[in-house]
Protein backbone atom coordinates (compact mmCIF):
# COMPACT_ATOMS: atom_id res chain seq x y z
CA UNK A 1 0.00 0.00 0.00
CA UNK A 2 1.05 3.56 -0.58
CA UNK A 3 -0.28 6.83 0.74
CA UNK A 4 -1.54 9.68 -1.39
CA UNK A 5 0.94 12.56 -1.54
CA UNK A 6 -0.58 14.66 1.26
CA UNK A 7 -0.37 11.71 3.67
CA UNK A 8 3.18 10.55 2.91
CA UNK A 9 4.76 12.51 5.75
CA UNK A 10 3.43 10.30 8.53
CA UNK A 11 4.69 12.71 11.21
CA UNK A 12 2.35 15.45 9.95
CA UNK A 13 -0.85 13.58 10.66
CA UNK A 14 -2.26 11.02 12.98
CA UNK A 15 -5.54 9.17 13.04
CA UNK A 16 -4.90 8.18 16.66
CA UNK A 17 -8.13 7.08 18.33
CA UNK A 18 -9.94 7.28 15.00
CA UNK A 19 -8.09 4.27 13.55
CA UNK A 20 -10.70 1.67 12.63
CA UNK A 21 -8.22 -1.20 12.98
CA UNK A 22 -7.36 -0.05 16.50
CA UNK A 23 -11.02 0.20 17.39
CA UNK A 24 -11.72 -3.34 16.14
CA UNK A 25 -8.78 -4.64 18.16
CA UNK A 26 -10.14 -2.84 21.22
CA UNK A 27 -13.51 -4.49 20.67
CA UNK A 28 -12.14 -7.98 20.00
CA UNK A 29 -9.38 -7.44 22.54
CA UNK A 30 -9.47 -10.75 24.35
CA UNK A 31 -9.33 -14.35 23.28
CA UNK A 32 -12.68 -14.92 24.98
CA UNK A 33 -14.42 -12.13 23.02
CA UNK A 34 -13.11 -13.43 19.71
CA UNK A 35 -14.03 -17.04 20.54
CA UNK A 36 -17.55 -15.97 21.52
CA UNK A 37 -17.88 -14.39 18.06
CA UNK A 38 -16.54 -17.63 16.55
CA UNK A 39 -19.16 -19.59 18.45
CA UNK A 40 -21.91 -17.27 17.23
CA UNK A 41 -20.85 -18.04 13.65
CA UNK A 42 -20.81 -21.75 14.55
CA UNK A 43 -24.42 -21.48 15.75
CA UNK A 44 -23.99 -21.33 19.51
CA UNK A 45 -26.76 -19.28 21.12
CA UNK A 46 -27.03 -20.27 24.78
CA UNK A 47 -24.86 -18.95 27.57
CA UNK A 48 -24.00 -22.35 29.06
CA UNK A 49 -22.89 -23.60 25.64
CA UNK A 50 -20.61 -20.58 25.17
CA UNK A 51 -18.93 -21.34 28.50
CA UNK A 52 -18.27 -24.97 27.53
CA UNK A 53 -17.26 -24.32 23.91
CA UNK A 54 -15.04 -21.32 24.61
CA UNK A 55 -13.46 -23.19 27.51
CA UNK A 56 -13.39 -20.38 30.03
CA UNK A 57 -15.28 -19.20 33.09
CA UNK A 58 -18.88 -18.04 33.12
CA UNK A 59 -17.88 -14.54 34.31
CA UNK A 60 -15.44 -14.19 31.38
CA UNK A 61 -18.12 -15.24 28.88
CA UNK A 62 -20.63 -12.91 30.54
CA UNK A 63 -18.22 -9.97 30.20
CA UNK A 64 -17.53 -10.85 26.56
CA UNK A 65 -21.24 -11.07 25.71
CA UNK A 66 -21.95 -7.75 27.46
CA UNK A 67 -19.09 -6.10 25.56
CA UNK A 68 -20.32 -7.50 22.24
CA UNK A 69 -23.91 -6.51 23.01
CA UNK A 70 -22.90 -2.96 23.93
CA UNK A 71 -21.03 -2.72 20.61
CA UNK A 72 -24.06 -3.96 18.66
CA UNK A 73 -22.37 -7.21 17.58
CA UNK A 74 -24.74 -9.59 19.38
CA UNK A 75 -28.27 -9.23 20.64
CA UNK A 76 -30.26 -11.08 23.24
CA UNK A 77 -33.43 -12.86 22.24
CA UNK A 78 -35.90 -14.36 24.70
CA UNK A 79 -36.84 -18.03 24.60
CA UNK A 80 -38.78 -20.32 26.89
CA UNK A 81 -38.68 -24.08 27.11
CA UNK A 82 -41.95 -25.71 28.22
CA UNK A 83 -42.23 -25.75 32.01
CA UNK A 84 -39.18 -23.48 32.43
CA UNK A 85 -38.68 -19.82 33.17
CA UNK A 86 -38.05 -17.40 30.32
CA UNK A 87 -34.39 -17.12 29.37
CA UNK A 88 -32.30 -15.39 26.76
CA UNK A 89 -30.08 -16.59 23.97
CA UNK A 90 -27.66 -14.65 21.80
CA UNK A 91 -27.38 -14.09 18.09
CA UNK A 92 -25.36 -11.96 15.73
CA UNK A 93 -26.74 -8.65 14.57
CA UNK A 94 -26.17 -7.38 11.04
CA UNK A 95 -22.97 -5.73 12.31
CA UNK A 96 -21.90 -9.05 13.80
CA UNK A 97 -22.65 -10.88 10.57
CA UNK A 98 -20.45 -8.32 8.79
CA UNK A 99 -17.51 -9.64 10.83
CA UNK A 100 -17.66 -12.86 8.79
CA UNK A 101 -14.88 -11.86 6.35
CA UNK A 102 -12.69 -10.80 9.30
CA UNK A 103 -13.28 -14.12 11.04
CA UNK A 104 -12.69 -16.15 7.87
CA UNK A 105 -9.57 -14.15 6.95
CA UNK A 106 -8.01 -14.86 10.34
CA UNK A 107 -8.94 -18.55 10.05
CA UNK A 108 -7.54 -18.68 6.51
CA UNK A 109 -4.27 -17.07 7.60
CA UNK A 110 -3.99 -19.43 10.58
CA UNK A 111 -4.70 -22.42 8.35
CA UNK A 112 -1.91 -21.38 6.01
CA UNK A 113 0.77 -20.35 8.50
CA UNK A 114 0.01 -21.90 11.89
CA UNK A 115 -1.24 -25.40 11.11
CA UNK A 116 1.11 -28.32 10.82
CA UNK A 117 -0.47 -30.12 7.89
CA UNK A 118 -4.07 -29.77 6.80
CA UNK A 119 -6.29 -27.48 8.87
CA UNK A 120 -8.95 -29.24 10.95
CA UNK A 121 -11.94 -27.53 9.31
CA UNK A 122 -12.95 -26.60 5.79
CA UNK A 123 -15.40 -23.81 5.03
CA UNK A 124 -17.42 -24.51 1.89
CA UNK A 125 -20.42 -23.12 0.11
CA UNK A 126 -23.37 -25.17 1.29
CA UNK A 127 -24.98 -25.69 -2.12
CA UNK A 128 -21.95 -26.28 -4.33
CA UNK A 129 -19.32 -27.54 -1.89
CA UNK A 130 -16.87 -24.98 -3.30
CA UNK A 131 -14.25 -23.82 -0.82
CA UNK A 132 -14.84 -20.40 0.75
CA UNK A 133 -11.92 -17.98 1.00
CA UNK A 134 -11.28 -14.31 1.62
CA UNK A 135 -9.41 -12.06 -0.80
CA UNK A 136 -8.88 -8.38 -1.32
CA UNK A 137 -10.63 -7.58 -4.57
CA UNK A 138 -11.18 -4.40 -6.54
CA UNK A 139 -14.90 -4.76 -7.19
CA UNK A 140 -16.52 -7.39 -5.01
CA UNK A 141 -19.40 -9.40 -6.34
CA UNK A 142 -22.09 -10.99 -4.24
CA UNK A 143 -20.75 -12.23 -0.94
CA UNK A 144 -21.69 -15.23 1.17
CA UNK A 145 -23.48 -14.94 4.50
CA UNK A 146 -22.74 -17.29 7.36
CA UNK A 147 -25.92 -19.21 6.59
CA UNK A 148 -24.53 -20.03 3.14
CA UNK A 149 -21.45 -21.73 4.59
CA UNK A 150 -21.12 -25.29 5.77
CA UNK A 151 -18.24 -26.24 8.06
CA UNK A 152 -16.79 -29.66 7.39
CA UNK A 153 -14.02 -31.77 8.79
CA UNK A 154 -11.10 -31.35 6.46
CA UNK A 155 -10.19 -34.69 4.96
CA UNK A 156 -7.18 -33.63 2.91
Amino acid sequence: MTFEARLRDRDDWSIGDHCSAGRVLDLLSTRTVFLVVRECFYGTTRFEDFVVRVGTSAPAVSRALKQLEAAGIVERMPYREPGRRAREEYGLTAAGEDLLPVFLALMQWGDRYLQDGAPPLAFVERDSGAEIGVQVVRDPGPHAKSGDIEIRLNRR
